[in-house]
């Protein structure tokens, strides 16, 4: 099989690069200071590379861009240890946005102007899809909402909140505008520094319902999961990187403790993890989307592998840089928080290797 970028991934690819370079260390530790931590500017300059827009069809006024070339621009993010949550704010909200039906929130969202978020974790559920605190109540033509959610990502930035809620026994999908009456937010910090948010929900009225039910809900997850999977293949990259240059560069005894052989052997293990869970990712994105229940196993299959080697390769990291390795004033620390967080985005290594072990 001819592996090679075509000229449209390799300018996707490239558009990436050159807007994550600028990002050092002590950019990215300003950017996270920031209300929301993040930049809504910044934001905007992503949608308007056309990066939120792949997630989305071309019917749906998006450029239509298939799994190997999400997975491709979130390798990209990851290589760069770039701060920006396109995964969690940019690709998630659009998938759902067209698969409901809401084309003129997605068109706001493609171009940067909302920024949208997903509501779905709640207390005592796990990784669970199924929505058990949250209910909503018909209200003529209209729908109220009262519960709450937790772990909501990117909520200190977000305009619009796409939440699951039991409606009538079924999962629902509602839309929830971050001012509307009822809704508390409460803000926290996530280990890679975004602010996260809980909120609680109190007859809160809900713009729309989207069209989307517990198996359309299920294949977003998925997709999500490869893109996850594929920033971590980034991330596992640029970990190894860092620290081949640093091993070359730190002295003990009077040499370099890249020639320590011990050193060396455990390297090349990092090096064999990152090539291969480089080859799961494009085996899963290249998997025929024509059979659903092919897909989410596969996606589930690679979140499971990548997690558990990227993870490996980002301790190693740290063992090899000491104590600083971990640590808010070196790239690997960032890199390693960033890693920890996406392992755990619609399920740990154990609970989607379990879904995948169902699913075979």
């Amino acid at each position: 099989m001819n592996f090679d970028l075509s000229e449209e991934q390799q300018m996707f690819v490239a558009a990436v690069e050159r807007f994550a370079a600028p990002i050092d260390v002590p950019a990215r530790r300003r950017l996270r200071a920031s209300p929301g931590g993040y930049d809504r500017a910044r934001w905007q300059e992503l949608a308007g590379l056309g990066l939120i827009a792949l997630a989305a069809g071309e019917a749906a006024g998006g450029l239509g861009g298939a799994p190997i070339d999400l997975a491709l621009v979130a390798e990209a993010l990851g290589k760069a240890n770039a701060p920006d949550p396109l995964i969690e704010l940019g690709f998630l909200p659009a998938l759902l946005l067209e698969r409901g039906g809401e084309a003129e929130v997605l068109a706001r969202v493609i171009g940067g102007e909302t920024i949208a978020t997903f509501a779905w974790t709640e207390r005592a559920q796990r990784y669970s899809l199924t929505p058990r605190a949250t209910r909503a109540e018909a209200r003529g033509d209209d729908f109220a909402l009262t519960g709450e959610k937790t772990m909501v990502m990117g909520a200190g930035l977000a305009d619009l909140f796409i939440v699951t809620a039991e409606c009538a026994g079924e999962t629902a999908c509602f839309l929830v505008e971050r001012d509307a009456p009822g809704l508390e937010l409460r803000p926290y910090r996530l280990a890679d520094g975004s602010i996260a948010g809980e909120l609680r929900l109190t007859r809160t009225p809900a713009r729309a319902r989207l069209a989307l039910d517990a198996a359309a809900l299920g294949e977003v997850a998925a997709d999500v999961r490869l893109y996850a999977a594929a920033e971590m293949v980034g991330l596992g990259q640029r970990l190894l990187e860092d620290t081949l240059a640093y091993v070359k560069q730190r002295e003990q005894f009077g040499v370099a403790i890249g020639s320590f052989q011990a050193l060396q052997h455990r390297l090349v293990d990092c090096y064999a993890r990152a090539e291969q869970v480089r080859s799961m990712l494009y085996r899963a994105a290249l998997t025929d989307r024509a059979d659903a229940t092919a897909w989410q196993r596969a996606a589930a299959g690679a979140k499971a592998y990548i997690s558990e080697n990227v993870d490996a390769i980002a301790r190693e990291a740290v063992q090899m840089h000491g104590g600083m390795g971990i640590t808010d004033e070196l790239a690997i620390g960032h890199a390693m928080k960033r890693v920890l967080l996406l392992a755990r985005l619609f399920g740990d290594a154990d609970s989607v290797l379990a879904e995948y072990a169902q699913a075979a």
